[in-house]
């Protein structure tokens, strides 16, 4: 990837975010009645939810690079096939916290709302995958599964614990559209260019 993709990449990615929170935010707002008082506060408010969308999208971009890199090592140390394995393993595991173990073990409070974000992810996730697919090869199923499911449930962590769910799907939702667009656009990005 030369610098002018990442480039690329980086402010698209910036924009999926910033409009997933505006999104996201100005809907929370609307369910939960919040009253502005003047323009001045209506426009404030639009700038915290673009910038609210913009922080998360870096972060999502920080976690996708990462998960780049784990991939890269995994595949240079383990077989193909071992690999993918254990990419399956991770993610059970990653659903299993988010939907099970932090309410029976870890004796957290919010079984219902983590059990449906976990469903929305693992959805997601599939869909996400099942466009993948169809847009390279067979072998990018498991990669885009993993990647959906195991590092966007590791990127939310510090939202789940403030266990708020509004809270929760303000950075969620952002932050799954960053993972989709970026996972669904990397092929793009890394296609090399002919003259």
């Amino acid at each position: 990837m030369n610098l002018k993709s990442w480039l690329y990449l980086f402010w698209t990615s910036l924009v999926v975010g910033a409009a997933g929170s505006l999104v996201i935010g100005l809907i929370l707002q609307w369910t939960d009645t919040v009253t502005l008082n003047g323009t001045a506060d209506f426009f404030v408010n639009i700038a915290v939810l673009l910038g609210v969308g913009i922080m998360v999208s870096v972060y999502s971009q920080m976690g996708f690079f990462a998960y780049m890199m784990v991939n890269y090592m995994g595949t240079g140390v383990f077989s193909r096939r071992t690999w993918q394995y254990i990419q399956i393993v991770l993610t059970s595991l990653a659903l299993l916290e988010l939907m099970f173990f932090r309410v029976f073990v870890g004796g957290e409070q919010a079984g219902k709302s983590d059990m449906l974000l976990g469903i929305i992810i693992l959805i997601v996730a599939l869909v996400v995958a099942s466009f993948k697919v169809k847009m390279t090869n067979a072998s990018a199923w498991i990669p885009t599964v993993f990647f959906m499911i195991a590092v966007t449930i590791v990127e939310t962590v510090g939202v789940l614990k403030i266990g708020v769910n509004e809270a929760t799907a303000w950075i969620a939702g952002p932050l799954i559209a960053c993972n989709a667009y970026q996972i669904l656009i990397l092929h793009r990005v890394l296609k090399p260019r002919t003259a």
